[in-house]
């Protein structure tokens, strides 16, 4: 052990570092912009681990996602209202199976020293039905993440760490320890776990609610939820949450008797303690910054007059909509009896390109491509294109959300994996793809994005993309891409051999590359025609 003076925002930088982490990324922030200084100046002067700001909080999470999915830890970080703009990946990463560690690090802002509201992201843990650790000092601060990066692997979620700003930028003295080393390279041996199709993702939201038990129970366990009572006096107990404990303590000395005491870090909120507390004393006072997270939560745990019934008890599904049928039980009434139905061995009958669809001939050509490596990586993103993780394609390994098929390849390409190649449809791209592919060019990312350019928002009903596609590669050139290496190619089974192979030397290229294959959806062509012929 030796020790080091830090600011809160350093001890979370250097226990994710003694970590392990690969790569971290984040975009400025006050109260949290210390931790990507700290990790840029020890990446300088020690050659990792990656660390690079980011064009806005969504790229940095997509980013770090693609460094879970390569098997390696990872680390974002953000103040309070930058989780506004990842709200997107945050919330569906809680679904997909975590590889490699991650951990989302959040400022939160109470009092609004620097920023337009005082929101608490402890809510947004709650929503995504994750871990949130809430250190109290820059120590905990330090051992939290340290420990945030086993729960993660351990639960195969991404774990919060929910910093203020009175913590953040305090220094202190902090015990710190030896470094540990990065996890090997390992792809996620699962791609359909991280492939939300709504027939993954339905499995993948089961699986998320059947460990929260589990989340629970370790939180009741946890060192960092402390429960102390005095059977000598019961007129009123504390509960303290995170930082709001030092300001306790500090008054503690002047009470007397003293109060029954219980601290709460780590959530979800350990449910039996603060019955156990709530059952020993008259009154509860509850002391938190930030929003009254754990006040409210209370208020529906403890013991009510009236009797509530829902899914939270257990009597109304937690899962997949309500009919007529499944809420007849709580509501006093019998299962209706069901008629006997002959059944039949029907085929599966999934989802599929349509016939002719311009995306078939580019997947057969990136297949051709890829074929020549023994381990590749595709990630792709929402769309029609994402049927390409179905038979007979196979040839796509992610959908996560919007956009997030660029900052995942950066990632997965910052943390050593090669090949890796993107697929994106034009207007996706244009929703959500620039800003990744900004972060790529900052730092020449040695990786490939195919974007799937049919001319119009073919998912959705064949929408009018918001730019038409002859202007996508100004676009690409415009933010700053290597003009020798921007192609635009018209994807038609006549070309799938000469497309295969502009790919494969694209791939082999040491940089970042981008094809662009064009041909209008079939639908939409279908319909143009239509309207032609009726003008």
């Amino acid at each position: 052990m030796s020790e080091m003076v830090l600011l809160g925002d350093e001890a979370v930088a250097m226990g994710a570092i003694h970590a392990g982490i690969t790569a971290a990324y984040a975009y400025p922030g006050t109260p949290s912009t210390e931790i990507m200084e700290f990790l840029i100046r020890y990446s300088q002067k020690n050659k990792k681990p990656v660390a690079q700001w980011c064009a806005n909080e969504k790229t940095a999470y997509e980013g770090a996602l693609g460094v879970s999915f390569a098997g390696r830890r990872a680390m974002v970080s953000m103040k309070h209202v930058g989780l506004n703009v990842a709200a997107d990946p945050f919330m569906n990463s809680a679904i997909v199976n975590i590889h490699g560690g991650l951990v989302v690090v959040v400022a939160d802002d109470p009092g609004m020293h620097s920023s337009q509201n005082e929101q608490d992201s402890r809510y947004f843990a709650d929503f995504a039905r994750i871990i949130c650790l809430e250190p109290t000092n820059q120590q905990e601060a330090y051992e939290m993440t340290k420990e945030a990066f086993e729960l993660s692997e351990r639960f195969h979620i991404p774990v919060m760490i929910r910093l203020v700003t009175r913590l953040a930028h305090s220094r202190a003295v902090v015990q710190v320890d030896g470094q540990r080393e990065e996890n090997p390279l390992q792809k996620v041996p699962n791609p359909n776990s991280w492939i939300l199709l709504p027939s993954n993702a339905k499995k993948q939201w089961h699986e998320l609610l059947e460990i929260q038990k589990e989340l629970e129970k370790h939180s009741e366990a946890s060192s960092y939820n402390t429960l102390e009572l005095n059977p000598d006096f019961k007129d009123f107990g504390v509960i303290t949450t995170g930082l709001a404990r030092n300001y306790y303590l500090e008054n503690l000395p002047e009470l007397d008797p003293k109060p029954s005491h219980l601290h709460i870090s780590h959530y979800p909120i350990p449910v039996e303690k603060v019955r156990a507390l709530a059952n020993h004393v008259k009154k509860l006072i509850i002391l938190e910054e930030g929003y009254p997270f754990v006040e409210r939560f209370i208020r529906g745990i403890l013991p009510l007059p009236l009797e509530i019934q829902g899914k939270i008890t257990g009597e109304v599904p937690a899962e997949g909509e309500l009919t007529p049928d499944n809420i007849r039980p709580v509501l006093g009434l019998k299962v209706r009896e069901r008629r006997g139905v002959v059944h039949f061995n029907l085929p599966n009958r999934p989802p599929q390109l349509c016939p002719g669809c311009p995306h078939a001939d580019t997947f057969m050509s990136l297949k051709k491509a890829m074929a020549e490596f023994q381990k590749t990586m595709v990630t792709s993103d929402i769309g029609c294109y994402t049927l390409g993780a179905l038979p007979p394609y196979n040839a796509i390994e992610s959908t996560v959300n919007m956009g997030a098929s660029v900052g995942m390849a950066k990632g997965a390409a910052d943390a050593g994996f090669y090949p890796v190649v993107a697929v994106i449809g034009d207007s996706t791209f244009l929703h959500s793809g620039v800003t990744p592919l900004m972060d790529a060019v900052a730092h020449n990312t040695n990786m490939t994005l195919i974007i799937l350019d049919n001319e119009t928002v073919g998912m959705t009903g064949g929408q009018p993309t918001i730019l038409p596609y002859s202007r996508l590669k100004d676009v690409v050139l415009g933010i700053g891409v290597d003009p020798a290496h921007v192609h635009v190619v018209t994807t038609h089974r006549k070309f799938i051999d000469q497309n295969a192979q502009l790919i494969l030397d694209e791939v082999k290229y040491n940089g970042l590359s981008v094809v662009i294959a064009v041909r209008e959806c079939v639908e939409t062509a279908k319909r143009h025609k239509k309207e032609q012929k009726k003008a």
